[in-house]
């Protein structure tokens, strides 16, 4: 979709043509057609039908969350969820054998309540919510002779037998090196290299973009090495020497902050280092020589000492564990019980709730048919309820027209194929093209579609497209009657619970940052010289600041997301932008006074003034409603 095509457009119509771009993952294909068709081909072979159904159902699910990144991060985003659907289908099918549809309807409301809650936590508690929904209603109504425990091991199987395809299978490019950490080291590599394009742009339209691109390759790296380890500390020389270069980063993307906020033009010669340290990372080799920028402003200056830093420590390869974010259980109670979480609580546990009894009323009554497919309106609606895949029109839209292409296409292969064995080359096809249908919600609901009717003919059903196509549309219309419905409390509580959490970052960062002034001014009156940067507080400050930008651009992506729904939903998040423009700004500002203070002792009037101007704005946002800041002042 063009540019201007876009711009024509209303926000929740654009947002629903819009599709990502980027190289096609030929890995994740290769592991797309080894997951749920082979899984399936051993099932059928060994006359087990129904468990390779429920297994290539769990490596299609793990196919979905089958994202770019390291394989440590896999372990994560791939098993949590997996985990969480095994337990889904076991609660599920104990359910469904012994609870009446009016019991069974408030059971699922109730799961339905605490998978919304937790999906307000994370992407991975997103996608463990989701399971635990769709596996449940899959445990429920799926007719199948083996017990809840047999059915939640076949689809651990499946999943499991995708992540250690995921685990073991080498990238293209990766044989040269240490395959174990190309993931890690190419989101390393591409931290350096978001640092040498924002110094490009410096003084230019673009730094502010250029900003944005770096807070987002650091927070693919710090993702890249936050999974499981053997050990509490890095386990391996490579793996430490990946920890070294990330942390070696920091201090280099702080630098470059400071100047983008200065806004002052800088040699192209600057930005040589950083692309030199990339091609280190990347190539698993020393950097050589750098070329050392001038040192003719404190931006400069704090650029060549944190390169000639980095030479350094890529030399001694000492890990840190910069990449860590702070959150413990108590972070984790507050966004589930939070704003937040009681909205996207109650609202899926309305939809499932609501799509498990009408599916109960139909499944009872001859209208439906001789179909027993109850359970693909609730695990519909549960794809259609999640806000983070996209806004309300959006999804529905995208999953009305994707099952409908997916239903067609798939009548007129069943009317060729040869069963099982055509059935099961589609299942293996399907499950390749997922890796580059998720780029798009249509795309990725017509692949999952034809996947889901072909696992259902297998199974020994006959051709469903039509049912499929039904239920489908009678999901899109629970789920938008209750996504417009008034709810207690505000509106756009996710909004609001990401800027608060920002905004809380922020001061935090810039709490730190006066304290180091502080300390500063009273080296100062004492009559002292001005003592060199505390390391402690500079990593302290290095992790603040991380935790500031990431909490910045999770609120960015809430805000985007809110602001492409229809009007009557987009009015609540009103002036949500806006405010997190001012804290970006604040955080910015903050970065350049602490360059500042490390090379000079003391702020200019500039860095002051504009710290001040900026939290004025923040308490008049405040005012407004739009955010929860503690009022914080700048001395002097």
């Amino acid at each position: 979709m063009s540019r201007r095509l876009a711009l024509s457009l209303p926000p929740w119509l654009a947002h629903a043509l819009r599709a990502q771009r980027g190289p096609v993952p030929w890995n994740a294909v290769v592991r797309g057609v080894l997951a749920a068709g082979p899984v399936l081909l051993v099932a059928v072979l060994a006359g087990r039908e129904s468990l390779g159904v429920v297994a290539a159902i769990g490596a299609m699910l793990a196919g979905i969350n089958d994202r770019p990144g390291s394989r440590r991060v896999s372990v994560k985003r791939i098993g949590a969820p997996a985990s969480a659907g095994a337990v889904g289908l076991l609660v599920g099918t104990q359910a469904g054998d012994h609870v009446g549809p009016v019991l069974l309807t408030l059971l699922f409301t109730l799961v339905g309540l605490a998978a919304g809650g937790l999906s307000a936590v994370g992407p991975v508690s997103s996608a463990a919510g989701t399971q635990l929904l769709v596996a449940s209603a899959i445990g429920a109504g799926m007719p199948l002779p083996e017990a809840g425990w047999e059915r939640a091991v076949a689809y651990l199987v499946g999943a499991g037998w995708l992540l250690g395809l995921r685990l073991v299978l080498p990238t293209p490019g990766s044989l040269a090196g240490d395959f174990r950490f190309d993931g890690e080291r190419e989101a390393v590599a591409r931290v350096y290299d978001a640092v040498a394009e924002l110094l490009d742009a410096v003084g230019s339209d673009d730094a502010t973009a250029r900003r944005v691109a770096l807070t987002a390759a650091l927070d693919h790296a710090q993702d890249a090495l936050a999974g499981p380890r053997l050990r509490r500390y890095a386990s391996s020389a490579a793996e430490r020497r990946l920890h070294t270069q990330y942390a070696a980063a920091l201090p280099i993307a702080e630098a470059a902050t400071a100047l983008a906020w200065t806004g002052d033009p800088v040699s192209r010669r600057s930005a040589a280092g950083p692309r030199r340290l990339a091609a280190a990372v990347r190539d698993n080799t020393h950097t050589g020589p750098l070329p050392a920028p001038s040192r003719s402003a404190p931006g400069l200056r704090a650029l060549d000492d944190a390169l000639l830093h980095a030479a350094e420590a890529f030399d001694r390869g000492r890990g840190s564990d910069l990449h860590t974010r702070r959150h413990g259980i108590g972070d984790v109670l507050r966004s589930v019980f939070g704003a937040g979480g009681r909205e996207y609580g109650l609202r899926v546990a309305l939809c499932f709730g609501a799509s498990v009894a009408a599916a109960q009323a139909l499944h009872h009554t001859q209208w439906y048919g001789q179909h027993e497919h109850w359970y693909w309106l609730p695990a519909t609606t549960v794809f259609l309820v999640k806000p983070d895949l996209g806004p309300l029109v959006s999804r529905v839209l995208c999953r009305a027209a994707g099952t409908v292409l997916g239903a067609l296409l798939f009548a007129g292969f069943a009317a060729v194929l040869p069963r099982p064995e055509g059935l099961i080359v589609l299942v293996a096809v399907s499950g390749a093209l997922i890796p580059v249908a998720t780029r798009h919600f249509a795309a990725q609901t017509a692949v999952v579609t034809v996947l889901v009717l072909a696992l259902v003919m297998v199974g020994g059903e006959p051709q469903a497209s039509a049912g499929r196509i039904a239920e489908t549309l009678l999901a899109c219309a629970i789920v938008l009657i209750v996504g417009h419905l008034p709810m207690p409390g505000q509106r756009a509580g996710g909004v609001r619970a990401r800027l608060a959490a920002a905004g809380e970052a922020a001061q935090a960062y810039l709490a730190h940052v006066l304290r180091e002034s502080d300390a500063h001014a009273l080296h100062a009156g004492a009559g002292t010289d001005v003592t060199a940067p505390d390391p402690d507080s500079r990593t302290a400050r290095w992790t603040l600041r991380r935790e500031a930008y990431r909490a910045l651009a999770e609120a960015r992506t809430a805000i985007a997301l809110a602001a492409a729904e229809l009007p009557p939903l987009a009015r609540h998040s009103e002036g949500a932008d806006e405010v997190a423009a001012t804290l970006e700004r604040l955080v910015d500002t903050v970065t350049a006074c602490a360059v500042h203070l490390d090379d000079t002792g003391r702020l200019t009037a500039r860095h002051t003034e504009r710290l001040a101007e900026l939290l004025d704005e923040l308490d008049r946002e405040r005012e407004r409603g739009h955010l929860r800041i503690p009022e914080l002042r700048v001395a002097g």
